[in-house]
Order: structure tokens, then C-alpha cells, then sequence
């Protein structure tokens, strides 16, 4: 009997590796971490039931799961700098550890410290995220453009434990920290001192080197795309490039993937068994199967390597070896016994890994080809082909759009030339190329001009196709039900024919692709603060209508929060137009994103004070006023003719609903405070207020405070920015006032509402609390 139940669950089953990937996502996605007892407790416990009871071996193999996964977090996340080190600057000195990628006014790169007694405990051995910025009256480029991958430097440096904007549909850059390995962020202090003390060598250096040959010996127009598909070199791609891929849903191809490694192990696999039917003589001292195996694993192993030993070709490469061991073995392995072991490998290399979107998409992708495909060939190759291609796209849909927010409506089209095209003649080409190249010098270059002439013509098909109004659909966050119902649907869908119900299947993607967007009910308003860092942006939306009140900082040829943070808010938010977006005043912090803003989405009126800089169509002043689905708004300042004084001529809004009024200030200070007191007490009555020019000490005077009554103040600052927002005195003032004080530094975005329940709050940080939480982290 305990033969039969160890077969019907063996150790490197589809069973087993469902558990232990289980027992990992289990632990990752708790809102905290659980005490290091508990992890341990939780695999040694797995152990013995995985080794004693054999008909349970998927649950003890959970259960290790759980608990390897806590304790590689734990260990990552205790390797982070200390909060006693932010804002000090430290001298360190290490290797950089990637290409550095060069922007019009910073450079930004990976730094290893050094391992040795000279460098701090706390940072030795460490990876960090660093960026070295020219100063803002530079006219031409710094030194930072000496920077080469590979190279040893000595920086000073200040830093601080990762940290990033918490918002419905942004990047979560802590969750990207901690499965990258990332200590701390930072950036280059006093420049002159930074000095190289070894020059470039190593991997990276002669990636950087090939690349740079690349460039030279390709057209101009091209060359970035080669550099991309031969190195994985992706530095010289702009936004525009990347929202094409985007668009035609073409991103995995560019980005060096497993499917390129799959692409030249199984290349290898066919040079290897050629050469062994070229010459028989050879197969007395090694079978032909196994050659083949060991050349996949070698031709997979060496473009890793080319590539830089990205993650994704880590994980493929992974796979590859687990096949090939299995081959050499001379052990019978299906495709899904190969797809189980290679997770359940994975899993024990780096539990981490889930965290990345290419962990499930690659073996996603897989599996549902191996579910959906038969293993022997039955058809012809053109019409295989599209059948996979058929059940990538309905089978991947749903995890990329709970993964991305979107979905390329002509992807699927174009990835019916692209794969074949890209994949087995630009691919190849330079591949080639470059291949050629390490042999000689100058060898490789006309393959990589012929992978640009062949690449070009179809990038312009491809542009073409990303222009479409059809391209690109935005997808509004879903509940968390959503995910599973629409897995369930695409696999009834793609069940045999003859299977009844598939109309009905189809219904189980209605949450998934037409999810509730929430809306406030006629006479009711939601207010998100978003959060953008230092500065401001709020979306206030009633049942028809949404307006956007400031579009939050950009740094010029840097980060840009209307790009990176407002846009995603609103696209997950299932806000497809903006009615009236209001520029309270002309200060970056609050007006750097309105360009991104209008490029990104249809906005159909804008309002600004009379004689900002912004491109506004129309002023705002006091005596505007207009009606949403039951919801009033009116400005209360400035009044007409009142001069441009910056932060002092801010469009201050007052949001008057049924069930209570919101008060938008800017950055107005006490002065203007106190005019409002004396000129419309009555109007600055408010549940929600939003604290006066991030809570500075010249804000929020006790008489405006006073005349608020707020149950509600919320600051939009920065963390440990270098104002110091908002003042402690003016948090304390509006707490001994009767208001619950939030920062968008601490909770991440803000939602408010204003309807029959009365009002509502949500911080999304605590809200969706996740354990790599750097606010529940720092206690914050």
C-alpha cells in the first residue's frame, strides 16, 4: 500500500510541484511575514510529512514551500539598509555590476560593494540601485559618461532602504527590489570624488564592448533592435519603442525571454545531432540523443551568459538543464514531468522568483501548450503553429491583464509575423553576428546589417498595426476572484470540441474584462489622492464625470509622475476620459505631469490660474461653477484679476455632495488662508480637506484650520523629503482641531468617499498590506 500511494504521488510530480508552489505563494503573499520560528518549524514539519506519509506529500511539500520562501524574504529583507544610515552620505566602493544606463541628465546602474573590512557590515557584499546626476546647471555631460559595466569605482554615496509609490496599477518597485536582491537606492554625493580604481573586465565589460561594436557596424536606425536581440542591450530603446511593443503586444520578443533561450538551445540541439548523423563513428562513444541534449544545455547556458544571466534565461536555461539531465539519465520524461521538475527546481533555486510577471508567463505558457497540444505531430507545421499560437493568446489573456492592466487587441495578429520572422531569421542573424565576432573582430558585421535590413520593414508594419485605435486596451484593476474564474473559463474554452457549454464559459471573463469600476452613485463623490511623491495629484470622480486636480512632479528627461503614476491610477481606475483636469498652479510638483497626462488620455477642458505658465485652456476664479451627476464644484480662489503669485494664486476647489463637501487647496498659504476665513468662512466647512502646500510651516493657519471642521486631512509629500513635510507642529495642529491626519508617504494612494455610509477611507498601503511593505517595515 505505501508503494501505491508514493506512485500516485511522487516526489517530482505535477502534484509535488503544485505543492511547493502553493506553500511559496501562500507565504509571499501574506500581508506580513511570519516569525523565523514559524518558516522553520513549517519545513521541517513538511519534511517528515513528505517523507512519512507519501499519500500527503503534495501538502508536507506546501508546507516546505511555505516556509523555504519566508525564510530566503526574511533573510533578503534583513540584508536592507538600516534606517539609521538614510540620508547619511557613505563612502563605499564595489563593481558595477550591469550596464549603466545613461540618460540626458543622470546615469543609473547596479553597484556591488566590496566584501571587505574597509567597507561598512552593513553594506558589504551588497547590490545597490544607484543614479549619478549632473547638477541642474550643467550644459554639458558630466563625468558620470565614464561609467562601463564591469568597472571598480570608489562613490560617496547617499542611500536609503527601497522605498516606492504604492497606487491601484503602478510598478511596485519594492516587490522588484526584494526579487532582485536590491540593499538599498541612492544616488552619487560630491561627484568630484568618485574615482575608478580598476577598469573594466569580465562579462559585462565585454557585453558593453560587443554592444558598442554593434552600433558601429549597423545603420543607426536598427542597431538598437540587433543590440536588444544578440545582448539583451535595451538601453537605447525609447518610450516611443516600448510603447509600440506594447501596443502590438510584442514586448516578450524584444526583451530577451526563454523563448529566445528555448530558440538557441534548440538550435544547438540540431547542430549537435547533425554533426553525430554526419559522422556515425562518433555515437560508439555517445549516443545521438544525449548529444543533442548536452548541446541544448550548452547553447542555452552561453547565451545566458551573453545576455548577462538575466533572470528569465536563468529560469529557462534551469529547465533546459533539468531535461538534460533526465536525457543523459537515459530516463523517460513527458513534457509535463519535464515542465513539473523544471518549476519544482526553480522553486528551490530562488522561491523569489514568482515575484516577476516572466516567472508565470513562462510556465503559464507552457503548460497550457502542453495541456492543449498533442505531443506527436499530427499536422502540418503552418497549422501547429497557429494553434499554439491560439492557445497563448486565450490561455496567457488573463495573467496579463491582472499582470500589465492591458491587452493587445492586435497582438496575436502580429505575433503571427513576428515570431517567425523575428525569431528564426533577426534572431539567428545576430546571434551569428556576434558569434563571428568573438572569433575576429569585424567578422560578424554584415550579419548583423543583413538582421537590421531584415528587421526594419517589419518594424514599420508593426508601428503601423500599434497605431490602431484597436491596439491597446486598458483594463480597469479587478477583484481578486477575477483571476481564477477567467483560468476556469479559458480552460473550458479550450477543452475538445463536442464539449458543451463553451458560450456559457465565456461568461466567467465578465469580471475579468468588465469589472466593477466602483462608481460613486448620483449625489455621492470618490476623491484618490494619488500618490506622486513630492507633490500632488487627486482624481475626484461622481457617478458620469472624473476630474483630475493636478497631475503631480517631472523631472525633465527623468521621472515623470503624470507617465508613471497618474496615468496607470486612471487606467486601473476604468477612467477612460478626463472631463476637466484643474493645474492649481504652475509649480512643478504639481503641473510636471500634464503633458504626459495629455498625451496619454482624452481631456476635454483644463483650467489654470490666469497667467501660469501651464498650456491651460481656460482660468479658473472664483464664481466658476458647474454641476456633476448631483455633486457641486466651485473655486474659491483666486478672484478675478488677482495676479500670478505661484503657490499664492492656487485654484483652490471646494466639492459640495449630498452626503458632505472636499476642499482642494494647492499650495496656498496663510495668507490666503486667512483671506478665505475673512471672505468665505462658511464655504471652507469640509469633511476632507487637503492640507495646504504639503503641510509646510508657512500653511494651514488655526483660524483656516479651525474654520474646516475637517474630519479629514491629507498630506501629499514625499518620504524623507528634503522640505521636511509636512511640519510636526502642523500635523498636530490639525489632530488637536478633531481631523485623522494622513501622508501619501506612509499609506501610499488615498481614497475617499463621500455617500450615504458616510464618509469612507482606504490607504492603499494597508489596504493591499503586502510583507515587503517598506512604510510596515520602517513602522511607519
Amino acid at each position: 500500500m505505501r508503494h501505491d500511494m508514493s506512485a500516485r504521488v511522487p516526489w517530482f510530480g505535477i502534484a509535488a510541484s503544485a505543492g511547493l508552489l502553493a506553500g511559496v505563494v501562500a507565504c509571499l503573499w501574506l500581508p506580513t511575514l511570519a516569525p523565523w520560528p514559524v518558516r522553520a518549524v513549517c519545513m521541517a514539519a513538511g519534511a517528515a510529512l513528505a517523507l512519512r506519509k507519501p499519500g500527503l506529500r503534495w501538502l508536507g511539500l506546501a508546507l516546505v514551500g511555505f516556509g523555504w520562501a519566508g525564510l530566503h524574504a526574511g533573510w533578503v529583507l534583513s540584508t536592507q539598509l538600516p534606517a539609521r544610515l538614510e540620508k547619511r552620505e557613505l563612502a563605499i566602493s564595489g563593481r558595477i555590476v550591469d550596464l549603466p544606463q545613461s540618460e540626458p541628465r543622470r546615469t543609473r546602474f547596479q553597484f556591488r560593494v566590496d566584501d571587505s573590512q574597509n567597507q561598512l557590515p552593513e553594506l558589504r557584499g551588497k547590490r545597490l540601485q544607484l543614479a549619478w546626476y549632473d547638477d541642474y546647471d550643467a550644459v554639458e555631460l558630466g563625468p558620470r559618461t565614464q561609467l562601463r559595466a564591469g568597472a571598480r569605482w570608489r562613490f560617496n554615496v547617499r542611500l536609503r532602504a527601497p522605498r516606492g509609490l504604492r497606487n491601484p496599477g503602478g510598478f511596485d518597485s519594492e516587490r522588484y527590489a526584494l526579487a532582485q536582491r536590491i540593499a538599498a537606492t541612492g544616488y552619487l554625493v560630491d561627484a568630484e570624488t568618485a574615482r575608478q580604481l580598476a577598469p573594466p573586465s569580465g562579462l559585462q565589460a565585454w557585453r558593453e564592448s560587443e554592444s558598442a561594436r554593434i552600433a558601429k557596424g549597423t545603420p543607426a536606425a536598427s542597431s538598437r533592435f540587433v543590440r536588444a536581440l544578440a545582448l539583451g542591450d535595451t538601453r537605447f530603446l525609447d518610450d516611443a519603442d516600448w510603447q509600440v511593443l506594447r501596443a502590438a503586444g510584442l514586448t516578450h520578443l524584444i526583451a530577451i525571454s526563454g523563448f529566445h533561450v528555448g530558440l538557441v538551445a534548440g538550435f544547438c540541439a540540431l547542430l549537435g545531432a547533425g554533426l553525430w548523423r554526419l559522422f556515425p563513428v562518433f555515437a560508439r562513444r555517445m549516443p545521438r540523443p544525449q548529444v543533442a541534449a548536452v548541446s541544448a544545455f550548452v547553447g542555452a547556458a552561453g547565451y545566458a551568459a551573453v545576455t548577462g544571466f538575466a533572470l528569465p534565461t536563468l529560469r529557462t536555461g534551469l529547465m533546459i538543464a533539468v531535461v538534460v539531465v533526465a536525457r543523459c539519465g537515459r530516463r523517460p520524461l513527458r513534457a509535463l514531468d519535464a515542465l513539473a521538475l523544471s518549476l519544482i527546481a526553480v522553486l528551490v533555486c530562488d522561491p523569489l522568483s514568482v515575484l516577476a510577471a516572466g516567472f508565470w508567463l513562462s510556465f503559464g505558457g507552457v503548460a497550457w501548450l502542453v495541456w492543449c497540444l498533442p505531443g506527436e505531430r499530427t499536422r502540418s507545421l503552418w497549422r501547429e503553429f497557429l494553434s499554439a499560437q491560439g492557445v497563448a493568446t486565450l490561455g496567457l489573456l488573463p495573467l496579463t491583464v491582472v499582470l500589465f492592466g492591458q491587452a493587445s487587441l492586435v497582438g496575436p495578429l502580429a505575433n503571427l509575423g513576428a515570431i517567425p520572422w523575428w525569431s528564426l531569421v533577426v534572431v539567428p542573424l545576430s546571434l551569428f553576428g556576434t558569434g563571428l565576432d568573438v572569433l575576429h573582430a569585424g567578422w560578424g558585421d554584415w550579419a548583423w546589417k543583413l538582421a537590421a535590413a531584415c528587421f526594419e520593414p517589419s518594424w514599420q508594419v508593426f508601428s503601423a498595426m500599434a497605431r490602431s485605435r484597436f491596439a491597446l486596451y486598458w483594463m480597469s484593476e479587478p477583484a481578486w476572484y477575477a483571476l481564477p474564474l477567467a483560468l476556469l473559463g479559458a480552460f473550458w474554452l479550450l477543452l475538445p470540441r463536442g464539449v458543451p457549454g463553451k458560450a456559457l464559459a465565456a461568461m466567467l471573463w465578465l469580471p475579468m474584462l468588465w469589472p466593477d469600476r466602483d462608481l460613486p452613485e448620483p449625489g455621492a463623490v470618490q476623491l484618490t489622492v494619488i500618490d506622486v511623491g513630492q507633490g500632488l495629484s487627486v482624481l475626484v470622480r461622481t457617478h458620469d464625470h472624473a476630474l483630475l486636480y493636478d497631475t503631480g512632479p517631472a523631472v525633465p528627461d527623468g521621472f515623470d509622475a503624470g507617465e508613471r503614476a497618474v496615468l496607470p491610477t486612471l487606467h486601473a481606475l476604468g477612467v477612460a476620459r478626463l472631463d476637466r483636469v484643474v493645474v492649481s498652479h504652475g509649480d512643478n510638483d504639481h503641473a510636471g505631469g500634464f503633458q504626459a497626462v495629455q498625451r496619454g488620455m482624452p481631456v476635454l477642458d483644463s483650467l489654470t490660474p490666469a497667467g501660469s505658465p501651464v498650456p491651460a485652456r481656460h482660468a479658473c476664479a472664483v464664481g466658476q461653477v458647474w454641476e456633476w451627476s448631483g455633486v457641486k464644484f466651485r473655486f474659491l480662489h483666486p478672484t478675478p484679476h488677482f495676479p500670478y503669485l505661484k503657490n499664492e494664486a492656487s485654484c483652490v476647489l471646494r466639492v459640495e455632495s449630498a452626503h458632505g463637501a472636499a476642499l482642494l487647496t494647492g499650495d496656498i498659504g496663510g495668507v490666503i488662508e486667512r483671506e478665505l476665513v475673512r471672505r468665505a468662512a462658511r464655504d471652507l466647512r469640509a469633511d476632507v480637506v487637503l492640507a495646504p502646500h504639503h503641510g509646510s510651516g508657512g500653511s494651514s493657519d488655526p483660524a483656516f484650520v479651525a474654520a474646516t471642521q475637517a474630519k479629514v486631512a491629507i498630506v501629499s509629500a514625499g518620504y524623507a523629503n528634503r522640505f521636511g513635510h509636512p511640519r510636526p507642529q502642523v500635523v498636530e495642529r490639525w489632530r488637536e482641531a478633531g481631523a485623522e491626519v494622513l501622508n501619501t508617504a506612509d499609506s501610499g494612494a488615498i481614497t475617499v468617499w463621500l455617500d450615504r455610509h458616510g464618509p469612507g477611507v482606504r490607504e492603499r498601503r494597508r489596504w493591499q498590506a503586502r510583507l515587503w511593505d517598506a512604510a510596515a517595515l520602517r513602522g511607519d
